[in-house]
């Protein structure tokens, strides 16, 4: 469940020992909350579904949960697989107009270094857009408000909340005429996700949060015209280094 230290209520965010007693012959209490004197966590009673459910619908309890009530550690996985749909992503829209349905063209296509362009241009933003919510949430919080911050709570956070861009597949598997409306409102998804992590992470107003979504992507979007910019990808550093 992770330290005791660690636990908050998820309806008023303040401290708490412990989630549950256990009292003899298997029977368990939740513990109430001595501030608003709810449960700490109603949670840990509720189905895993559920607890998806109301995350997807980015309720601020759910994500209390997740982040400070449980010990889930599967961020870089997830960080790993949204970044390759990503690049799955860019990579079919690169090279759409060159496929064809042969399978011998599809086992080629998957050996194109492209993909692997796609994959460190992903890195690098979301790289750039963490960079950027960290360096923002030092300057403001740290610095000006005096606040303590747990920077790898908030990346775990960060990393956590992006976990609706694995909708990115099912949009280029069933491709249609609505296909950029999906991926603006999968893009929207995200950083609607991304403010409420970092919302409960520092137990902020909704107007910082956005400030530092919006200094996030302005750093993504400075990296992602420079890495345009530049003459040569991935697989040109590759052939310097092989010679």
């Amino acid at each position: 469940m992770g330290k005791v230290q660690d636990f908050r209520c998820v309806e008023c965010n303040e401290k708490a020992l412990e989630l549950h007693r256990d009292y003899s012959h298997g029977i368990l209490k939740i513990t109430i909350c001595e501030s608003c004197q709810k449960p700490v966590d109603k949670y840990i009673e509720y189905d895993p579904v559920i607890i998806l459910i109301d995350a997807i619908l980015c309720k601020t309890q759910a994500f209390r949960h997740i982040l400070f009530n449980t010990s889930l550690t599967i961020h870089w996985k997830l960080c790993v697989f949204c970044l390759l749909c990503e690049a799955y992503l860019r990579w079919s829209l690169l090279d759409s107009s060159e496929q064809s349905s042969d399978p011998a063209d599809l086992i080629r296509y998957t050996k194109e270094w492209e993909f692997y362009d796609m994959f460190a241009l992903a890195s690098l933003e979301l790289s750039a857009f963490c960079g950027g919510v960290l360096l923002f949430v030092w300057l403001v919080v740290v610095r000006l408000q005096r606040k303590s911050v747990e920077p790898a709570l908030l990346l775990k956070a960060l990393l956590l909340s992006c976990y609706g861009k694995v909708l990115l597949i099912p949009t280029v598997i069933w491709e249609h005429d609505y296909s950029p409306l999906c991926l603006a409102l999968i893009k929207l998804f995200v950083l609607t996700s991304n403010s409420q992590a970092i919302r409960v992470i520092l137990n902020s107003s909704r107007r910082l949060s956005l400030l530092s979504i919006g200094v996030g992507l302005l750093s993504e979007t400075c990296v992602a015209q420079a890495c345009s910019s530049l003459p040569w990808g991935f697989r040109d550093l590759l052939s310097l280094e092989g010679l």
